[in-house]
């Protein structure tokens, strides 16, 4: 398990290593990715993995997803799936159908199944109404078995931009306990860049506020690699940020693919930092937050010492899905709205992607799913691989024989070529056991997890995931 925040940051920077490990590849928020997701996987197919996990002895609980898509405004590096108006007016029809797929899904799910977690993710869920959010709660709990003793894990992502006086304290009256945002960068000239101009005083209101709302986590994502960053002026935004003292900090590496995200084509190229410079930022990055006491999660994520995150990777119960590092493994994930990925059982359902075709199909009746993946042997064997290794940087060769094969090794064999030669590189130590993965390694985790992705080209895919490093 990981505890020790202390980084070999000049191996971990070793150019040569990098230049070698730098291609494209999943972030594994699943496996497999929403890349091998098939159309040919309908309605039928998600209700009978319903079925099968509420006929299971010990139903597992549900960990719910809301996609709230509209934003008022466009910020360039946006990756995600979103709707940009000024006119709240736009929500009205998309929550009314949201309403109504919440309690489509609530019908088919086992009514004693408790929500341990719950999360509103955009676009800028704060984009609706305060009454809208109380419609919405209640439509929820009308459906779902929510719980209310403490132990529940309800976050919502805020722009400090888009919020009323009081729009915090409504938000913990109806049950949010964690909530997270961007800052991205305080410098004026990137976030000018990058069309997203946030001041550090509104950030440190709306964290003022969380504190005497008694929020549980704050976290607060940030992006290297946006244009006009440099090292000394991202050592600005974090000593900015660490002087904030969130929870959690998110340092994610920006990835400009603009013939996927159009918004993107607003970024100038040549104002990208370089590689070289990049490479300084994170590492920078690095020794601030591990000198300021967080802890390395793993890919972009640092949280304190006392986090839920880090006790839950001290436990071994630290888990990664689609909204990323979570502490709840066990949880059945309903994801619901727009673009929406559920997770139930052994399959993966997407919903579509548009506000007609998700129109046509709530009117029908119906929910709204357009494609998944069902997991066969292998790829469940494959997941938790990845699962354990990205979470916990470390795989011992006899739990995963109990639970799937004879042979780890000989099921393995051409895998296990690959990570000898990443053993001879640093990445991880191997011996008859367990394969561990180094403090250098752990800046490599998603090219140590694609060793055992059947599914990636590192040729074909070039186009489709971000730089792993």
């Amino acid at each position: 398990m990981m505890q020790d925040s202390t980084v070999d940051r000049a191996a971990v920077f070793n150019r040569e290593l990098v230049e070698k490990y730098d291609f494209s590849g999943p972030r594994y928020t699943s496996y497999p990715t929403a890349v091998q997701f098939m159309e040919n996987f309908k309605l039928p197919d998600y209700k009978s993995c319903v079925d099968d996990t509420n006929s299971e002895l010990i139903p597992k609980p549900l960990s719910l997803y809301l996609h709230l898509p509209f934003c008022d405004t466009v910020c360039y590096y946006c990756a995600c799936s979103k709707i940009i108006t000024k006119n709240r007016q736009h929500a009205v029809p998309y929550l009314e159908n949201l309403h109504k797929e919440i309690k489509y899904q609530g019908k088919i799910f086992d009514g004693d199944r408790v929500v341990e977690q719950l999360h509103w993710g955009g676009g800028t869920p704060t984009f609706i109404s305060h009454q809208q959010m109380y419609d919405l709660m209640g439509i929820i709990r009308e459906n779902f078995k929510l719980r209310d003793d403490g132990q529940e894990e309800y976050s919502i992502e805020i722009d400090p931009r888009a919020l009323e006086q009081d729009t915090i304290s409504v938000l913990r009256r109806i049950g949010f306990n964690k909530i997270s945002f961007g800052v991205q960068d305080f410098d004026h000239d990137v976030q000018k860049a990058v069309n997203r101009i946030q001041s550090y005083e509104e950030t440190r209101d709306v964290i003022k506020s969380a504190r005497e709302n008694n929020f549980r986590t704050i976290n607060i994502d940030l992006i290297y690699g946006l244009p006009l960053q440099t090292e000394s002026s991202f050592t600005e935004t974090l000593e900015k940020v660490i002087e904030l003292s969130p929870e959690r900090i998110s340092v994610y590496n920006y990835a400009h693919l603009p013939h996927l995200f159009k918004t993107q084509k607003q970024i100038r190229e040549e104002d990208l930092p370089s590689a070289n410079e990049k490479l300084k930022i994170i590492q920078q990055a690095i020794r601030l937050l591990t000198e300021a006491g967080y802890i390395y999660i793993g890919m972009d994520h640092f949280s304190k010492p006392d986090d839920e995150l880090a006790i839950a990777q001290k436990n071994g119960t630290l888990y990664r899905n689609f909204q990323g590092y979570s502490t709840h493994a066990n949880c059945d994930v309903v994801g619901m709205g727009i673009t929406s990925i559920s997770k139930i059982g052994d399959c993966y359902a997407q919903n579509v992607k548009t506000l007609d075709e998700y129109d046509e199909i709530i009117l029908q009746g119906d929910i709204p799913i357009f494609r998944g993946f069902m997991l066969d042997f292998d790829d469940l064997l494959r997941r938790e691989i990845i699962a354990r290794l990205i979470c916990h940087f470390r795989l011992d060769f006899s739990q995963i024989e109990e639970m799937y094969v004879n042979d780890f090794k000989r099921y393995f064999f051409n895998e296990m070529k690959e990570i000898k030669a990443m053993e001879k590189d640093g990445l991880l130590s191997l011996d008859d056991e367990k394969i561990e993965v180094t403090q250098i390694g752990r800046f490599f985790i998603r090219n140590i997890c694609s060793v055992f992705d059947k599914y990636f080209n590192r040729d074909a895919q070039i186009t489709q995931f971000s730089k792993m490093v």
